[in-house]
């Protein structure tokens, strides 16, 4: 479902549209639902952070902490993705990630964007 460095889930497995434009060239948007989001914190692990401090020091991909955040944003997506299906959407419209430090003990990420009904035109 997901590729190393990123995420490729699609309308065709998911059942929902994820797009970061306001529109969909060749569909109409038949009803807004409203505000949808995915939301997950992670903990910082001990051992990434101290290999994540060696690693800045000689600079370089951090590729330990790359992968645990496309993993994270993943998860928020498909509980974005969840959330649409469950209020009754077909696609997402102006999605966006949050990225934010929780509490000095993790990472919080959110997917968010607007739940919408499309049809084509």
């Amino acid at each position: 479902m997901t590729m190393e460095h990123g995420g490729n889930t699609t309308a065709a497995q998911t059942g929902v549209l994820v797009v970061t434009t306001n529109d969909v060239p060749g569909y109409r948007v038949e009803k807004v639902i409203g505000e949808v989001f995915g939301l997950t914190v992670r903990s910082r692990h001990l051992g990434s952070q101290l290999g994540a401090g060696l690693k800045s020091l000689m600079g370089g991909e951090l590729k330990g902490l790359t992968k645990t955040l496309v993993e994270t944003r993943n998860q928020a997506m498909e509980r974005l993705i969840e959330q649409a299906k469950a209020v009754g959407g077909n696609a997402v419209l102006a999605m966006r990630f949050d990225v934010t430090d929780a509490a000095d003990v993790g990472t919080e990420v959110c997917a968010y964007g607007t739940a919408v009904v499309l049809a084509a035109e």
